[in-house]
């Protein structure tokens, strides 16, 4: 069957771009058997410990431990991400010079010790982090070391891959105490709302209405996502490294700031309404995204402040005299 190319009149859409890119990418048998022998690995040798669900493939115990919390759940849309983000950068993949590159068998060798290490130790986290670093180094090894630095950031996703809510308590409790503290003050010296704190326990002093900030009300969601949303948008849209780091590390007081709008929001419905209108705030679909929009505008204003400073607009050249 003859290979069917766009017309030069007609743009090239998703599905030629798609082919494009598929042609471009050498030795995929290569890459594809090495690719179904480390999932073997890691399907019959991925998982020391059979406390929560009896499976020595690592997969299905990332399986189990995203259907069991909604702090884990995001794993299963983290992969559509990464494939999304190798997508938009395309372009840039197809022009890469590829070809095959021993030294990237440090990273699958990485790979190894830390799953030795985290079998041994029975830590199926370390093992969960040791399979996405040898998939990293496959790709480097096939297709080599450019192809290693373009892809960098999508695969640093894979790191929200790594379930934590079991061990979310140690996160969940102090940010649970800061946020409490932080709505408390807020209402007392911004608000004028005489409110009580124990705790993580706040309430009315005349018993009107009480609410305690529960491990679920702690804002870990909304911190894992505002981390990934701001990982993501750091990468996309800043070429320097620190301009990078400012925006991924202002995820945490973003997220704190969030969630402390939600539990005065909260406060301000009962003080005015009574408990069951803070009970409605508490328990409203659209409430719940409350701690979003703090975040989000405060990305987008701290992107738009570092990008006026310190970067041109992509194809835009400096004038410089001659």
């Amino acid at each position: 069957m003859p290979e069917t190319h766009p017309s030069p009149d007609r743009p090239a859409g998703p599905l030629d771009e798609a082919a494009e890119f598929w042609r471009s990418m050498p030795d995929k048998p290569l890459f594809f058997i090495l690719l179904a022998a480390w999932v073997a690995f890691f399907h019959f040798l991925g998982n020391p410990t059979f406390g929560y669900t009896k499976t020595p493939s690592l997969f299905a115990w990332l399986n189990y431990a995203y259907h069991n919390s909604v702090d884990d759940e995001h794993g299963f849309l983290v992969p559509l991400v990464v494939l999304a983000l190798l997508y938009v950068k395309r372009k840039e993949l197809v022009t890469l010079p590829k070809g095959q590159w021993w030294p990237a068998l440090t990273l699958v060798v990485t790979g190894l010790v830390l799953h030795v290490f985290g079998y041994r130790v029975q830590q199926t986290r370390v093992s969960v982090l040791a399979f996405f670093v040898g998939l990293y180094g496959l790709t480097g090894l096939v297709w080599g070391p450019r192809w290693l630095k373009a892809s960098f950031f999508p695969f640093f996703l894979f790191v929200f891959c790594v379930p934590i809510a079991t061990m979310s308590e140690k996160i969940t409790f102090p940010l649970r105490i800061l946020a409490t503290k932080t709505t408390v003050g807020l209402a007392q010296m911004v608000l004028g709302i005489d409110v009580v704190q124990n705790g993580t326990n706040i309430w009315e002093p005349s018993g009107r209405y009480q609410y305690e900030v529960a491990a679920a009300c702690s804002g870990l969601r909304s911190l894992t996502a505002i981390f990934a949303l701001a990982t993501i948008y750091g990468f996309l849209e800043f070429r320097k490294n620190w301009q990078r780091l400012v925006i991924i590390v202002s995820a945490f007081p973003l997220a704190v700031i969030g969630n402390v709008v939600r539990l005065t929001t909260i406060i301000v419905a009962a003080e005015t309404f009574g408990q069951s209108a803070g009970n409605y705030v508490h328990e409203s679909f659209w409430f719940s995204l409350l701690p979003y929009v703090p975040p989000i505008a405060g990305l987008i204003f701290l992107g738009h402040w570092l990008g006026n400073r310190t970067t041109h607009p992509i194809g835009v050249l400096e004038a410089k005299p001659v």
